[in-house]
Formats: C-alpha cells, sequence, structure tokens
C-alpha cells in the first residue's frame, strides 16, 4: 500500500538528522526577514547564481570562520562561544562537536 502524504513527509524529516554531504544532518531554521531583507537575499541569490539557501550557509560560515581566527583553542572564549544557549525557549546549540574545526 503507498504511502500517505503524512507519512512520507514524516519519514523525510527523520532522515534529516544524517542527510547533507557530511551526514552530520541538517537543521530547520524559521524566521521572518523585514522586506528588505529578503528582497536583498533574493537579489544576492541571484546575482551569484546561487540558492537563497546556498548564500545564507556560506555567508554564516564565512563569519563563523572569522571569529573561530580569533579565538584560542580550548580557551574561555571558545567554551563560550560553543556553549551559548539560546533565548526565548530556542535550540541550544550542540556542543558535543565544539572541537570540530
Amino acid at each position: 500500500m503507498a504511502k500517505s502524504t503524512a507519512e512520507r513527509q514524516a519519514a523525510y524529516r527523520a532522515r534529516q538528522s544524517s542527510a547533507g554531504a557530511d551526514g552530520n544532518g541538517q537543521r530547520r531554521v524559521s524566521m521572518w526577514l523585514s522586506t528588505g531583507a529578503a528582497l536583498a537575499l533574493a537579489r544576492l541569490a541571484r546575482r551569484y547564481g546561487v540558492t537563497q539557501r546556498e548564500l545564507v550557509e556560506t555567508m554564516v560560515r564565512t563569519e563563523d570562520s572569522k571569529v573561530l581566527e580569533t579565538i584560542a583553542m580550548d580557551s574561555p572564549e571558545w567554551e563560550e562561544y560553543f556553549s551559548y544557549k539560546a533565548p526565548f525557549g530556542g535550540v541550544d546549540c550542540d556542543t558535543s562537536l565544539s572541537h570540530d574545526r
């Protein structure tokens, strides 16, 4: 018997924890952007010929790398950076990967 739409969606979501090129999974990020920021995101992605997701991932990883270059590994600042607790009931960062650089 064929799976229902809900069953297919549940299976897809379950696979996301190990999806991606590195097998490290993916996380859903849901947010509202100002109209100006959303339009700028669309323009930049179109200009560079990438998806909005690719653009955001590149920008975030670039900025994260810049920060990591300024922090000594295993320093109190390093530990603080990787043990950030999300405000307002958000998802806390997983610190089990804090030494993967």
